[in-house]
């Protein structure tokens, strides 16, 4: 059975290949400082009979949105700079690539950051896209891009939460 939990010391990351090497590298080498470091926070999804084997991994943080590069429909609500969260990284081994763990990963962060907005203010959900590959995945889930640059995308809030609760139910 998978399950999601917090990158810890325990978990095996030298033998990750997602086939990027800037995100190997990431878990590998400064994902567990980031953690410690209050940064971002890392979660990685594993296989609860092997539990040190990183099967996948996405990370989380807080940033700030310069309003007006969002399209105006939404960046007219907000002032100049508005908090969000961000799915900062994501990936899965190449040996389990094409299973769903991407997915499950995602709606995980999902979940995550719509606790976080019951205690915290964030106007949505953002994701820098590395290509158009990565863009149209994250667009199955709801993100929508940027006007003036494509691979950067979000989901506001309250999209996220009702997409949440109509896919749960």
């Amino acid at each position: 059975m998978l399950k999601i939990e917090t990158l810890k010391k325990e978990h095996d990351r030298s033998g990750f290949d997602c086939g990027i090497e800037a995100l190997n590298l990431f878990l590998q080498n400064i994902a567990r400082q980031h953690i410690v470091k209050g940064i971002s926070k890392t979660f990685v999804i594993i296989e609860d009979t092997h539990q040190i084997e990183v099967l996948g991994f996405f990370t989380l943080a807080f940033c700030e949105i310069v309003v007006e590069k969002m399209p105006h429909k939404y960046a007219r609500k907000y002032p100049s700079k508005a908090p969000g969260a961000k799915l900062a990284r994501l990936a899965v081994d190449i040996k389990f690539q094409r299973k769903g763990y991407g997915a499950m990963m995602i709606m995980n962060a999902i979940e995550r950051v719509i606790t976080v907005s019951e205690n915290l203010g964030i106007i949505g959900f953002f994701v820098d896209a590395k290509d158009n590959d990565a863009k149209a995945y994250y667009e199955q889930f709801g993100f929508m891009p940027f006007p003036d640059n494509p691979l950067e995308l979000f989901i506001p809030l309250e999209t996220l939460k009702q997409s949440y609760q109509s896919i749960r139910i």
